[in-house]
């Protein structure tokens, strides 16, 4: 399982060495030209389309705002210590997590929600869903949340993650219609090869060069040098008048009615 597990979650962001969007038969990967001068990057077609279905990957408000996710296939063991260290500066994150990973690790899932963070869905085994059916999908996702539910009080599951990055329109109708939010993100780096680790100033040099207003930042926990750079980068940030805010905040906040002045 844990050899499924590497190949899944190696699998996430290979689109991310491409400059531009990748495409395949059946859908997009997801990607874009990493943001180089602190503003969101620019993803072209897929914003209308993200747009279409209620989907994001960033905060077009211009707040100087991050949301932290992280993705989780399999554990290396340095889960504890990301959330040591969001616990100490009090900062909510998103884990979307894969029925793998919930039935190998129900304790570490528990202590996510527990402490006040998002459990996302990633899916139970991992699939394509732009090579699957609508059926094959809601029982990747229904059985996912109902594993969590089964240890968490964390009865339901806002938001979701594709797995391997691949969408269509199709998926993103289907994760509309079954009530899911999906998130992708504007800020992510080869972070996942735990065989090829550069140091904690590999990952906070990553964040900061592209961090910008409004950044989604995936991150992946099997990685030693997001979990040494994370309280380093996190200080940083807030002392760039970054605010920390959750995938709920962002949400809520995109569907507030516009406010009406004057009488």
């Amino acid at each position: 399982m844990q050899k499924y597990g590497v190949v899944a979650v190696t699998a996430v962001l290979v689109f991310l060495a491409c400059s531009m969007p990748a495409y395949a038969a059946d859908g997009y990967g997801w990607g874009f030209k990493k943001s180089d001068d602190h503003n969101i990057p620019d993803v072209g077609k897929y914003q209308q389309m993200l747009d279409d279905y209620g989907a994001y990957y960033a905060d077009h408000s211009g707040e100087k705002t991050v949301y932290l996710t992280f993705d989780n296939g399999y554990e290396e063991g340095y889960t504890d210590d990301i959330l040591d260290v969001l616990g100490k500066h009090q900062v909510p994150a998103a884990f979307f997590v894969t029925g793998h990973y919930v039935q190998d690790k129900p304790e570490l899932v528990k202590r996510m929600a527990d402490e006040g963070h998002i459990i996302g869905n990633h899916s139970y085994h991992h699939p394509d869903f732009t090579v699957v059916s609508k059926e094959n999908m809601q029982k990747e996702l229904a059985d996912l949340e109902e594993e969590v539910a089964d240890i968490t009080d964390q009865k339901s599951i806002t938001y979701m993650r594709p797995p391997r990055g691949m969408f269509n329109e199709e998926t993103l109708g289907w994760a509309q219609e079954l009530g899911y939010t999906q998130i992708f993100w504007s800020l992510a780096f080869v972070d996942w090869k735990t065989d090829k680790q550069k140091g904690w100033k590999h990952a906070y040099d990553n964040i900061m060069e592209q961090i910008h207003p409004g950044a989604i930042i995936l991150l992946h926990t099997v990685s030693s040098d997001n979990a040494k750079a994370l309280d380093k980068t996190i200080t940083e940030l807030k002392e760039q008048g970054y605010q920390f805010k959750s995938l709920d905040q962002l949400v809520i906040k995109d569907h507030l009615p516009e406010p009406i002045y004057g009488y």
